[in-house]
């Protein structure tokens, strides 16, 4: 496998990387050409939402092709294309042969939580003297306690002092919200997802962890709950403001994530014919919101 690295400005990322890829390249990367200098440029987005920009002003475009002979030739061709003027080809390397089960699991450390909850992937050794530990390692469903988001909502189960009662994790993923809340003291647990695989995956992991937690589509879920989970993103959030909403007993709680910090205003305005939000805690540019019933 070899990579061909091209530079590129942010208004001809498009036209390059549907080029490689009609130049037989088998996979097309982009990132930013400036990062982890003082100007890298943060870029978010959701599904569904156009982008506000498509990739950046200095980007780097990472081409994978079979061989040597495909990448050379990828490069010659593009360099005659009049769109490729202000792009550069910044070189062409072999790829090494890597055992990508290890390399991916050594992206998966054990994360911790607080001092006294951790999250460990099932090849690591969770820490002794811990009292809490969930055994989760990455899959199809969202969920495995280093994103900012996940992270928060961890954060506040473990550090609420009140009890959690009875719970609702709605956009449930991996499970790994529902699974806290059991391993802390919930009176019961519905997880719910619109995906069957974050159903299973829930359930699988509720599972190996020891916890019983229902898991489901959002059909299962019924009555008020004293804890109202959802990390999703703002965008849902906004539209299930009722729905969620109506799910919160009578001075229960109501917790959100997936939120980015410029949209804090939107999810107040959107819950305040319902309930008052408020930022809970803000994380690498998210923030978790909170509310009481």
């Amino acid at each position: 496998m070899f990579e061909l690295s091209l530079l590129c400005p942010q208004d001809q990322l498009e036209t390059v990387s549907d080029a490689l890829l009609a130049l037989e390249a088998q996979s097309v990367s982009v990132e930013d050409a400036d990062a982890l200098t003082a100007v890298e440029e943060p870029l978010f987005g959701e599904p569904g939402m156009l982008p506000t920009r498509i990739g950046w002003r200095h980007s780097r475009i990472r081409a994978l092709f079979a061989d040597n002979a495909l990448a050379l030739d990828a490069a010659r061709i593009l360099a005659t294309q009049d769109f490729f003027a202000n792009c550069q080809v910044a070189g062409i390397a072999e790829v090494p042969e890597q055992d990508w089960v290890r390399l991916t699991q050594a992206q998966f450390a054990p994360v911790a939580i607080t001092p006294d909850f951790w999250i460990v992937p099932t090849w690591h050794e969770p820490p002794a003297d811990v009292r809490h530990i969930i055994r989760l390692d990455p899959g199809l469903a969202f969920g495995t306690g280093t994103h900012p988001t996940t992270g928060m909502c961890l954060r506040w189960i473990a550090d609420h002092t009140q009890p959690l009662g009875r719970v609702l994790d709605y956009g449930c993923g991996s499970g790994i919200l529902a699974i806290a809340a059991a391993l802390y003291g919930a009176a019961a647990v519905d997880a719910l997802d619109i995906d069957p695989a974050a159903v299973e995956s829930a359930s699988y992991n509720a599972q190996a962890n020891g916890v019983a937690i229902h898991c489901g589509t959002p059909g299962i879920a019924s009555g008020r709950y004293q804890t109202v989970l959802a990390n999703i993103l703002a965008t849902p959030l906004k539209v299930l403001a009722p729905l969620l909403c109506s799910r919160v007993a009578p001075n229960g709680y109501l917790v959100l994530a997936g939120i980015l910090e410029r949209q804090a205003d939107e999810l107040t305005e959107a819950y305040a014919p319902y309930l008052r939000l408020k930022v809970a805690a803000v994380l690498d540019g998210w923030v978790l919101m909170t509310a009481r019933g």
